[in-house]
C-alpha cells in the first residue's frame, strides 16, 4: 500500500513539473481568455452544484448596503483622520470619498444588471479584460475584505469596552511581550465575534439579512441620536479651534479622503448577492446606489457632529465618539454610543463577510483557487466552504493585527479595483457592445490615466502648480473629443450609466488621484501582495484553469465527433 501511495505521489509531482514546463504556453492561452455573460450566468454557475436561493428584495439590499458601510467608516477612521490629516474638515473628506464611491457604484450597477452573478468585480473584469485581470482584482478584493473585517472586529472590542465604562481600549486584550509592536496585543473578543458571524452566515442568507435589517434600522436611529445630541451640545467654534477648519490645508483634506475611502467598502458586497435577489434589474440599482447615497449623508453629518462636540486635536483615535461624549460630561451617553457602535460594527461585519464568501465562491468556480471553495450547500443555499475558510482567515488576522498596519493597504486595494471597473465599463460599452475598433478606446483610457497621474504628481510636487490646469484641461478635452467621435451603439440595457463616458472618466481620475495621496509604505506592502498573488496564479491558477477549460473543450469536441456520444463519454470518463 505504501509503495502504491509513493508511486501516486511521484506521478502527481511529475505531472505538476510537466505542467510548469508548459507555463509560457498556458499563460498565452489563459491570461486574456474571456467568458461571455451568458457563460458566466449558466455554464460557470453550474460548477457550484446547487443554486443560491433567490429570497432577497430591494429593501433587504438597501439594508445590507447601509449596514455593511455604516459601522466601518465613522467608528473606525474618523478619529485618526481628523487628528492626523483633515482636522475639522474631515466631513469634507467624507464628501469627496463619497462622490468617488457614488461614481464607482454607477459603474458597478450597470455591470451587475447585465451580469447578475455573485462574482462582482471579478466577474465583470473577467468578461471584459480576461482571466488574469479578473483574478488580480478578485484577489485584491478578498485581501481588502479580510483585512478590513479583521480591523473592524478589533474596533468592536474598543467600543465594547467603552460601553462598559472602561476607558482603556486595550484592557480586554492580552499583551505578549515577545511579539512585534502592532502584532503583540491578542484580541480574543474579536476572534469570538468573527467565528459567531461565520457560523450564522453558514446557516442562511435570508435569516442573516433579517438580522441585519433589524440591526440597521436600530443603527440609523442611533446615528440620529448622535447627530442631534452632538449638534445640540456642541459649538460651531470648535470647528475653528485651534488652527482653523483645514489645519493641514487642502492637501490634508484630500489625504484624509483617500483614507476614509476605506469606509465605503461594503456597497460592492451588494453586487455579490445578485444570484440571491428577486428581479435583479430593478433591485440592484436601488440597493447599490440607494445605500451609497444614504451612507454618504450620514457619514458627513456624523463627522461634523464629532468635530462640533470636541476640537479636532482632542479627538481620541480609539473609540472616538464614546470619548467625545465623555469629554463633554455625558458619560452615560458615551456608554450608549459604545454599545450602539458595537452593534453597528456587528452589522457591517455581517454584510462584509457575506460578500467576501461569494467572491471566493465564484473565483473557485473559475478554478483559479481549489474548486471545493466554490461548492454551495444544497440545503442552506450558501457557499459553506468559502464562508468557513475566510472566517478562519479573518479571525486569525483579527487576533494579532492592529488597524494602523492594514488601513492604508485596504484603501489602495479598493481604489485599484474601482479604477479597473470604471475602465472595464468604458471598454465594454464602446468596444465589446458597440463593435468599435479597440484602439480609440484604449488610447482614451491610457490618456485619462496618464493625465490623472500627471495631475497627481504636480499636486505632490507643490511647486509645479502649472501642471494642475494643464492635465485637468487635457482630461476634459480628451473626454469630450472621445464622446463626440466614438459612438456608443450597443443594445439598450435595462439600466445604464447616464452621460457616458463622463461618470466613468471622472471615477478613473478620482481613484488614481486618491491612490497617489497614500504613503509610499502602502505601495510597498501592496507591491509585495501583488507579487505573491501573481506567483500563485503562475504556479497554480493558470494550470488549474487551463486543465479545466482547455482540456474540457477537447473532451467536448471528442464527444461531438462520434455517432454515439454517450458511449464515448463513458470511455473518456474511464
Amino acid at each position: 500500500m505504501a509503495t502504491i501511495q509513493s508511486k501516486d505521489n511521484k506521478t502527481i509531482f511529475f505531472n505538476y513539473f510537466k505542467s510548469l514546463s508548459q507555463t509560457p504556453h498556458r499563460l498565452r492561452k489563459r491570461m486574456l481568455a474571456t467568458w461571455t455573460p451568458d457563460q458566466e450566468l449558466n455554464q460557470v454557475r453550474l460548477r457550484s452544484g446547487a443554486d443560491m436561493k433567490r429570497k432577497l428584495r430591494w429593501y433587504d439590499l438597501v439594508a445590507l448596503g447601509v449596514g455593511g458601510m455604516l459601522g466601518v467608516g465613522v467608528f473606525v477612521t474618523t478619529g485618526p483622520v481628523a487628528g492626523n490629516h483633515s482636522g475639522p474638515s474631515v466631513f469634507i473628506s467624507y464628501s469627496i470619498a463619497g462622490i468617488s464611491a457614488l461614481l464607482s457604484s454607477l459603474c458597478y450597477t450597470e455591470f451587475s444588471v447585465q451580469i447578475p452573478v455573485a462574482g462582482g468585480a471579478f466577474s465583470y473584469l473577467r468578461v471584459t479584460f480576461g482571466e488574469f485581470v479578473g483574478y488580480f482584482a478578485g484577489a485584491n478584493i478578498l485581501m481588502e475584505y479580510v483585512l478590513s473585517n479583521a480591523a473592524v472586529a478589533r474596533s468592536f472590542t474598543e467600543y465594547l469596552c467603552s460601553a462598559f465604562g472602561i476607558s482603556d481600549p486595550n484592557s480586554w486584550r492580552v499583551e505578549v511581550p515577545g511579539l512585534l509592536q502592532g502584532y503583540n496585543k491578542l484580541d480574543f473578543s474579536a476572534v469570538a465575534l468573527v467565528l459567531i458571524l461565520t457560523f450564522c452566515l453558514c446557516h442562511s442568507t435570508k435569516e442573516s439579512s433579517i438580522l441585519n435589517l433589524i440591526m440597521t434600522a436600530f443603527h440609523i436611529v442611533f446615528f440620529g441620536f448622535i447627530i442631534i445630541i452632538g449638534f445640540c451640545n456642541g459649538s460651531v467654534e470648535n470647528l475653528m479651534k485651534p488652527t482653523g477648519l483645514t489645519p493641514n490645508g487642502i492637501r490634508g483634506v484630500l489625504d484624509g479622503a483617500a483614507i476614509v475611502y476605506f469606509s465605503y467598502i461594503g456597497y460592492d458586497s451588494v453586487s455579490t448577492l445578485a444570484e440571491e435577489i428577486q428581479n435583479p434589474p430593478v433591485t440592484l440599482p436601488v440597493g447599490i446606489i440607494g445605500s451609497v447615497f444614504i451612507v454618504s449623508g450620514l457619514y458627513c453629518l456624523m463627522a461634523l457632529a464629532l468635530c462640533v462636540m470636541v476640537p479636532y486635536n482632542q479627538i481620541a483615535e480609539k473609540a472616538s465618539y464614546s470619548m467625545a461624549f465623555q469629554r463633554i460630561g455625558w458619560k452615560w451617553a458615551g456608554n450608549i454610543v459604545g454599545a450602539g457602535a458595537s452593534l453597528g460594527i456587528v452589522a457591517s461585519l455581517l454584510v462584509a463577510m457575506l460578500g467576501q464568501a461569494r467572491y471566493l465562491c465564484v473565483i473557485g468556480r473559475a478554478r483559479l483557487v481549489p474548486s471545493w471553495l466554490s461548492k454551495v450547500h444544497p440545503s442552506t443555499g450558501t457557499p459553506l466552504n468559502a464562508t468557513l475558510f475566510l472566517g478562519l482567515c479573518t479571525a486569525s488576522i483579527a487576533l494579532f493585527t492592529d488597524l494602523d498596519i492594514v488601513i492604508e493597504i485596504i484603501s489602495i486595494g479598493t481604489l485599484l479595483v474601482f479604477y479597473l471597473v470604471a475602465n472595464a465599463l468604458i471598454y465594454r460599452k464602446y468596444v465589446l457592445t458597440s463593435k468599435n475598433p479597440p484602439f480609440p478606446t484604449l488610447s482614451f483610457l491610457f490618456l485619462i490615466t496618464s493625465c490623472a497621474i500627471g495631475f497627481s504628481i504636480s499636486w505632490k510636487l507643490e511647486q509645479q502648480w502649472w501642471g494642475l490646469p494643464l492635465f485637468g484641461g487635457i482630461i476634459m478635452v480628451v473626454t469630450a473629443f472621445f464622446q463626440y467621435t466614438v459612438p456608443c451603439l450597443g443594445q439598450p440595457s435595462e439600466w445604464s450609466v447616464p452621460f457616458m463616458p463622463w461618470p466613468a472618466a471622472v471615477s478613473i481620475f478620482l481613484n488614481v488621484f486618491l491612490m497617489t495621496t497614500l504613503r509610499m509604505l502602502s505601495f510597498q506592502r501592496f507591491a509585495l501582495w501583488g507579487l505573491l498573488i501573481t506567483l500563485f496564479y503562475v504556479l497554480y491558477g493558470v494550470h488549474s484553469t487551463f486543465e479545466a477549460e482547455e482540456m474540457g473543450m477537447e473532451m467536448e469536441m471528442a464527444v461531438n465527433e462520434v455517432p454515439n456520444p454517450s458511449i464515448q463519454l463513458t470511455k473518456l470518463e474511464v
